[in-house]
């Protein structure tokens, strides 16, 4: 995490004053791009979730174009602080954002807020907010029901579960679940970091990635009341000092993989379906042997075809490109590409496979990549858009 870059007091008094309009039923200010229309076939809608500590007001809307891979603005909702992850729901209609803050309401809390989308236009209204419960929210997800979401509070060292009204409202959480200890590295594993928290394909296990004690803490998700219960063997440990980061499942469930931030590493696990259990398989380093610089990796993707998996490395300022083997789920290096921009914190796959878009957070764009389906390389198409600080992207289909 980036923690230190961010001035959370001087964002505390812009917070409270958004989240008493929320209190109130008051809509903020958004749709700084205007009225557009609904989208056009052969588009898909990308969210961008942002840090407003710099010039960023907020979640940016844009629109894919899946034939050229230009980028189009739509519209800005804005007066949201630090947006910096974002959800989707299921049934479309809905969007999670967390407010990666420290205080929230006077109390020593992140929080996420809801938002209702326009099935015409994909604009953004806020419906309301709730506390994370824990410092610095980081993660946030949607059941595959949609009637919980789950967040990782990274300041707070703890996972949480919030229940979704009839209106797509969230309501007080149903279940936290705090991580305790510390790991090798003085300086970023002092105690515990949440850093993500992904349910399996078949939303019955959750499992969350905690940087400060390189563990992967593993969950049976109880869908019915919202709660987290400890798994049989409750979690799988990476390698002292890795510090593992997000998560990520092959299509189908039966391989995951964990990138760990401070070694820039991928670590691959055979997942059993049935228990949950995860079993290491192999580690591999996302960066080129003869790189000696700073760097620290950040986000984790497959391909939606599963015959490749890619990760970001920050320094390096690259997408490194993995084969993977569908008889073990092991890696096998392709290519490094540059991802045309400084400090890849979050990349994204369309649906179709054909486009891979990446969020440069301290050069301010998002540029879009061409996949080759046969060989997963990349190209630049030589398109890109200007956003401030861009943390987070996330994808739906046109709407009706």
């Amino acid at each position: 995490m980036d923690h230190k870059t961010l001035s959370y007091a001087l964002l505390r008094r812009e917070f409270l004053k958004i989240a008493g309009l929320g209190v109130l039923g008051l809509a903020l200010p958004e749709l700084a791009f205007g009225h557009l229309g609904a989208p056009r076939s052969g588009e898909l809608l990308v969210y961008v979730g942002t840090y407003t500590s710099g010039k960023s007001e907020g979640i940016y809307l844009y629109r894919l174009n899946l034939s050229s891979g230009e980028l189009k603005p739509v519209a800005t909702t804005s007066g949201v602080v630090n947006p910096s992850f974002l959800a989707i729901a299921p049934s479309r209609r809905y969007l999670y954002a967390v407010n990666e803050v420290e205080e929230f309401a006077g109390k020593r809390s992140g929080a996420l807020s809801a938002f209702a989308i326009d099935q015409r236009t994909g604009q953004l209204r806020l419906l309301n907010q709730q506390p994370s419960l824990g410092g610095a929210p980081c993660y946030v997800v949607v059941d595959r029901a949609g009637r919980f979401v789950l967040l990782a509070n990274y300041a707070g060292g703890n996972v949480a579960v919030l229940p979704v009204r009839s209106d797509g409202s969230l309501g007080e959480a149903t279940d936290v679940k705090q991580d305790l200890g510390s790991s090798v590295n003085a300086a970023r594993q002092e105690g515990p970091h949440a850093h993500c928290i992904v349910l399996d394909p078949a939303n019955r296990f959750a499992y969350a990635c905690d940087l400060g004690t390189d563990k992967i803490m593993i969950f049976r998700f109880d869908k019915r009341r919202g709660r987290l219960v400890p798994n049989e063997k409750p979690w799988v440990e990476v390698k002292p000092g890795a510090g593992p980061r997000h998560l990520t499942f092959h299509p189908g469930g039966r391989y995951a993989y964990v990138i760990n931030e401070l070694h820039a590493t991928v670590t691959a696990f055979a997942h059993d379906r049935a228990q949950g259990n995860l079993k290491e398989v192999q580690t591999v380093a996302t960066l080129p042997t003869d790189f000696t610089g700073a760097n620290t990796s950040a986000d984790i993707h497959v391909s939606p075809d599963g015959r490749f998996l890619y990760c970001s490395n920050r320094g390096h300022d690259s997408i490194a490109c993995f084969k993977l083997d569908p008889r073990n789920g092991k890696l096998a290096f392709s290519a490094h590409e540059s991802t045309g921009g400084k400090t890849p914190r979050n990349f994204a796959i369309d649906p179709t496979g054909a486009f891979l878009l990446v969020a440069n957070q301290n050069s301010d764009n998002i540029v879009t990549f061409r996949r080759d389906g046969k060989t997963g390389r990349l190209s630049a198409t030589g398109h890109l858009a200007e956003v401030p600080s861009p943390v987070c992207l996330k994808f739906t289909t046109s709407f009706a």
